[in-house]
Formats: structure tokens, C-alpha cells, sequence
């Protein structure tokens, strides 16, 4: 049996507490997922710092974690059939927890698969969308003196924004209840801020969606998650 220790990342970002599950992240929009997550269920974890840099998420021992060297990754020393048990991929993550501590996904099928339908929305959509928005306007893509891509980004970008302020009529949350849906969801919402795109992408036209950011991060939970493992 493998144990954290024992995996080719631990060289490199040693745990101190083995037996707690091992968080390989940075507090990017898809990096806090899985603190938010972990920090909602109460399950006992230890972060580790994995900065963008190429030295950290391209090194040997990160890449033996995750071949696609993003951001987060995770090992549960007690995984299925008490196996540890190594996971990429944001979604993924989300699902795995939800799945282990029986919280934030519903049981009952239907909504189920609401909830997994709208955690896909942002996999598929609001992620690499957004993102690309965030390079074309803020990053290095800013430079570029083409508007064609900055403009296709800038118009999905206010497309999915319509998307989720015509989902969120009438409810509080993305997929009905609070869920791992809105975990994913919520805080690529907020990079618009960070992307300094709020105004371009007509952020105050979307009053439910404003409202709806505003209660998510409000949560205590979200509020630690944000910042973990911390910039410092």
C-alpha cells in the first residue's frame, strides 16, 4: 500500500500530516474549488503550495501527479476500499468529495445530475472562456492589436453571463440548492473582477448573478477557501 509519503510529489512538498488528505493547489479559479470544498465538509487536509510557476507545476515530482501539470491535485490516504488514491482535475475533485462525506450533491437522481449538468457548464464553458477572456484583456494577449479575439472572448464572456442570470430565476443557487455546481461556478465569477472586465462584459446588467456572488462569498467557508493554501 502506498502511502502520501510515499508518492514521487512528496519529495518535493513533504507532508506533515500523512494521514490527512494532501491538497496541491493554488488559490487561482480552479484552485479554490477544492479549498472551498474541503473547507465546507470539514474533512481534515493538508495544503501545499503549488505556485503557476514552471518550476513548481512542470516539475518531475508534480508531474507524476498530474501529467497536465494544472493546479489542483489531490492524494486521500483513505480512498476507496481504504486505498490512497491520487486525483486531478478540478470537477473531478469536486465530485470525488461530494461523493466521500455525502454533502453538496443531491442523492436523488434528477437532481443529480442537475447539479453535475451545471458543474460541467462551468468546466466546459465559463473556465476556458473566461480565462481566455482574462489573457486577451488583462494578460499578455492585451498587446495583441487584432480585436477579433479579445471581442469573441468579451461577447461569450456576456453570453454565459446571460446564461446564469436567466438560470438563477427564482432560486437562490446555479442547480436549486447549494452544491459543488456553485463551487465551481462562483469563484470564475469573480475573476471578472480580477480580469478588470466587469464593466466590459456588463456585469451590473446581471442583477441575480451580482446577487448571487454576493451570497456565495459571504460563506464562511468560502471566505477561508479563497486564500488557501495562502499567496504569503
Amino acid at each position: 500500500m502506498q502511502f502520501p509519503q510515499d508518492f514521487p510529489v512528496a519529495t518535493r512538498w513533504p507532508p506533515q500530516h500523512p494521514d490527512r488528505l494532501q491538497l496541491y493547489s493554488f488559490p487561482t479559479p480552479n484552485g479554490v474549488k477544492a479549498a472551498i470544498m474541503l473547507e465546507e465538509t470539514g474533512l481534515p487536509y493538508e495544503a501545499h503550495k503549488v505556485t503557476l510557476a514552471d518550476a513548481d507545476v512542470k516539475s518531475p515530482e508534480f508531474l507524476s501527479l498530474n501529467p497536465n501539470n494544472k493546479i489542483p491535485a489531490i492524494i486521500d490516504p483513505n480512498g476507496p476500499d481504504g486505498q490512497p488514491l491520487a486525483l486531478f482535475e478540478s470537477g473531478a475533485i469536486l465530485i470525488y468529495l461530494a461523493e466521500k462525506t455525502g454533502q453538496l450533491l443531491p442523492k436523488a437522481p434528477a437532481a443529480r445530475y442537475q447539479a453535475i449538468q451545471w458543474l460541467m457548464f462551468q468546466m466546459g464553458g465559463v473556465g476556458p472562456m473566461f480565462g481566455q477572456l482574462g489573457f486577451f484583456y488583462k494578460f499578455a494577449g492585451s498587446d495583441i492589436k487584432d480585436p477579433r479575439p479579445r471581442d469573441r472572448y468579451i461577447g461569450e464572456a456576456r453570453r454565459l453571463l446571460g446564461v446564469v442570470e436567466t438560470a438563477l430565476d427564482g432560486q437562490d443557487w446555479i442547480a436549486g440548492d447549494y452544491s459543488i455546481a456553485d463551487i465551481a461556478l462562483a469563484p470564475w465569477l469573480n475573476a471578472l473582477d480580477f480580469y478588470g472586465a466587469r464593466d466590459v462584459v456588463g456585469w451590473s446588467d446581471h442583477p441575480r448573478t451580482v446577487a448571487y456572488l454576493d451570497r456565495f462569498m459571504e460563506r464562511p467557508a468560502v471566505q477561508r477557501g479563497m486564500n488557501i493554501p495562502a499567496r504569503d
